[in-house]
């Protein structure tokens, strides 16, 4: 602020102290503001968060039909994931139905003893004890081999390479060939060195392989896990790309599985052992069963067992225990309901038995208990959320989930 004398009169000039006061209004309106807006977006936060438990923790008591199809009841007929939808199977054929319950294609196959496994668009269908080996993707056949030796197993990788235990007199092959049918690799094992094969599984992207063998070594019982790597890794380790084994005394292991393309589970009659396999074979944890166990499950993330309930005070059958991919439990959770088939998927159980289904959220919460009018076949989540695919007797329908006043 300065002054100007003129006769005795005082002038001031003001303006810095104006400057001053719009300052201070200024920032008192960037506060408000910041307030107000630092307010709004809490109240969105708080929203979105209630929404998003509200959503992970809501249970359903009933449904609508969204679409459905009349199907031929096959009491022989076999259900897998596939495509997103579901691949049906018999020894007369195989089927791709889509998410409207409608039968996409159909590929007459004959075959005495069907086995099939799926990953992705791509499907494996073939003779146990036979030869025939067909091929699909969701578009419908893509080709159809003869294997030289009997097939014991097969898998499937997600570009549609499959792998195959074939079985000879006196010796086994695990032979990979790509979709069309052309042989990538063979490798032929003595039975009387490496036993029996019990499961194959191999990775996602088709590089890896990990093989379970029984031996009845006198009167001892043996069980061989053996890990292959076909990538580069394995070209420089070996002539059979063979990168690492296990060998258990007085233990089945009738199960193994990538559960996802670097992690491996085997399951024996005594535990889960999960190993790493990113190139080779590492063990990562044993998780143990304690008991007799009805039912194994697994899914990209985690895994578990049912077994029966020995808790004589609880009126539950069954108990479902989960654990993620480091052996850390994740819950247990007790059912009465007789089941027949089990299906995990990233985010949810799906238990299903007779004309009824349980359906699990990964928190442990049941998000669906229902008994329906007839006969589940197979049950998978659709591609929208809360919708799955449901095959009873006479018919396939896709169902949204919801909730009705009791």
């Amino acid at each position: 602020m300065t002054e100007d004398r003129d006769d005795n009169i005082i002038y001031v000039d003001s303006s810095e102290e104006l400057r001053e006061e719009n300052y201070r209004r200024a920032a008192h309106k960037m506060r408000l503001r910041s307030n107000v807006m630092l307010t709004f977006l809490v109240l969105v936060v708080i929203a979105g968060v209630t929404s998003f438990v509200y959503l992970k923790m809501r249970s359903f008591n009933g449904y609508k039909v969204i679409r459905s199809s009349e199907t031929n009841f096959e009491s022989n007929a076999e259900y897998l994931e596939f495509g997103g939808n579901l691949l049906k199977y018999t020894p007369d054929g195989v089927s791709y139905i889509n998410e409207a319950g409608d039968t996409v294609w159909t590929a007459g196959v004959d075959l005495k003893v069907p086995i099939a496994a799926t990953n992705g668009d791509y499907a494996v269908v073939a003779d146990k004890g036979g030869n025939l080996v067909a091929v699909f993707n969701v578009e419908g056949q893509v080709s159809s081999v003869n294997m030289p030796y009997s097939i014991c197993d097969i898998d499937v990788a997600k570009q549609g390479a499959f792998t195959a235990i074939l079985e000879s007199d006196d010796s086994n092959y695990i032979n990979m060939y790509d979709k069309s049918g052309n042989i990538i690799y063979e490798m032929k094992t003595s039975i009387d060195k490496s036993g029996y094969p019990m499961d194959i599984s191999v990775s996602d992207d088709g590089q890896k392989l990990f093989s379970s063998y029984f031996k009845l070594d006198g009167v001892n019982i043996k069980n061989n896990l053996t890990a292959y790597n076909f990538g580069e890794v394995g070209q420089n380790e070996n002539a059979d790309r063979m990168v690492g084994g296990y060998s258990f005394e007085e233990e089945m292991i009738p199960k193994v599985e990538f559960v996802n393309n670097d992690v491996v589970a085997a399951f024996s009659d005594k535990e889960i052992i999960l190993y790493n396999m990113k190139e080779k074979p590492s063990e990562r944890c044993t998780i143990e069963y304690g008991g007799e166990v009805s039912s194994i499950f697994y899914s990209t993330d985690y895994l578990g067992f049912i077994m029966l309930n020995s808790n004589a005070g609880n009126n539950a059958d069954y108990v479902l225990h989960v654990y993620d991919l480091t052996g850390k439990s994740l819950f247990d959770y007790t059912f009465s309901m007789d089941y027949d088939k089990i299906h995990a998927t990233s985010d949810e159980i799906i238990i299903t038995g007779g004309n009824k289904c349980l359906i699990i959220q990964k928190s442990g919460r049941t998000k669906f208990a229902y008994t329906f009018d007839g006969m589940i076949k197979a049950m998978i989540p659709s591609y929208k959320k809360n919708e799955y695919v449901v095959t009873l007797e006479n018919k396939t329908e896709t169902i949204r989930l919801k909730t009705e006043d009791k």
